[in-house]
This record gives C-alpha cells, structure tokens and sequence, in this order.
C-alpha cells in the first residue's frame, strides 16, 4: 500500500517515538496488567477462603452445640491456622473460648481470647479483652483482669469497660472507686441500653452514687 509524504511522515515520527520509549511502554502495560490480573485473582482467593472459612465455623457451630471438645479444637486450630486473617478465625477464637470456658477449662479459655487479641481487628480485640477480664475476676487475678482493660478501646465499648472495672474494683472492695466506675457506665449508656438497668442495680447495692463535694462556705 503506497502513503503520501504526510503518512510517510508521520509513520516514520511513530517509529522514531516507539524506538525511544518503546519499550518502557511495554513494561508499564505488562505491570498494568499484572496488576489487574493480580488482583482478580485476589479477589477471587479471599472468596475462596471466605467460603471454605464458613464452612469450617459451621463445623465449629456444630462442635459447639454437641459439646465436642475435641472436635471444637480440632477446628479452631484450622481455622486460625488457615483463615486467621479472615473474621471467622476471631469469630472462631471467641466460640472456642466460651466453650472452653463454659466446659470450665479456663486455661483454654485464656489462650483463645488471648489469640484473638493479638489477632483481632479493634472491635474482637474489645470483645476478647473484656472477656479476658472477666475470666481473670474469676480467678481473683484481679491486677491482670484491670490490665486487660487499659489502653484505648472503641468508642461503643466504653460503658462496657467501666462497667467490667467496676466489678473488680468491687471485688477488691474498694467501693468508692467502683461506684465511680459504676456511675460512668451509666453515663456512657443510652437511656434505653440492654444493661443499663444491671449496672444501676450493682450500683444501688453499694450506696448508689457518690455525693457531690459541698461548695466551700
């Protein structure tokens, strides 16, 4: 096929062009595609992992109703072994860890909510830490029970951790401070809170709140 002078010109302007940057055109395509391919197949692996990670749970679920110990272990370590980074394995350490607990296997107990700590996204982190304290106030640890609530928790678990502190503060019978402790989960929980009522009940049995200081004469 014959071109004119400008055609002719203006192949010869790409071929010079492509000579020069050619080939760093090629590569930026090759790692733009890479990139897409990559992350396709991303996608398509947590998928993947989401749905053989609640099949698992399920099993767990299962485990769990049936009081399977043994199953129930057997599982969580799949679980976090393969899938600790999907919420099922978090998910998954809490369930163990109730189990555990209700079994009264506490030192089970503790190391699945500790694995969800050192696991977990903030919110399970909450969850584990209170729960953790919890456990701890059973065991009259109560140093490492109040430990576990210091540091910065979510924002929607603030009355909860006051709440919590206020148990242990009470069982070391220091009732000024867990009355403190008590009227700040009020304070903290929206009037028509699930635990507000619990929280004034424990609060009552101890005097109620503090009287505020006298204004000097």
């Amino acid at each position: 096929m014959a071109y004119d002078l400008e055609e002719q010109e203006q192949i010869a302007n790409f071929k010079a062009f492509w000579g020069q940057y050619g080939n760093l055109i090629s590569w930026v395509l090759i790692i733009a595609l890479g990139g897409y391919a990559a992350y396709n197949f991303w996608n398509s692996h947590q998928r993947t992992q989401a749905a053989e990670a609640s099949g698992l749970y399920d099993g767990l679920t299962e485990a769990v109703q049936a009081n399977d110990k043994a199953k129930i272990q057997r599982i969580t370590s799949d679980i976090e072994g393969k899938y600790g980074s999907t919420a099922y394995g978090q998910m998954a350490a809490l369930a163990a860890a109730k189990a555990a607990f209700d079994a009264n296997d506490l030192k089970t107990a503790k190391a699945q909510l500790q694995w969800a700590i050192d696991h977990g996204d903030d919110e399970y982190k909450a969850i584990a830490k209170l729960r953790l304290s919890g456990v701890l106030l059973d065991e009259k640890a109560y140093d490492q029970a109040l430990a576990q609530l210091n540091g910065e928790f979510p924002a929607q678990f603030a009355a909860e951790v006051l709440d919590r502190k206020g148990d242990i503060l009470l069982a070391q019978n220091k009732l000024a401070d867990a009355r403190t402790a008590y009227q700040g989960a009020l304070d903290k929980m929206a009037k028509n809170h699930p635990g507000r009522q619990v929280v004034q009940v424990k609060l009552d049995a101890i005097g109620g709140a503090a009287p505020a200081p006298k204004a000097a004469a």
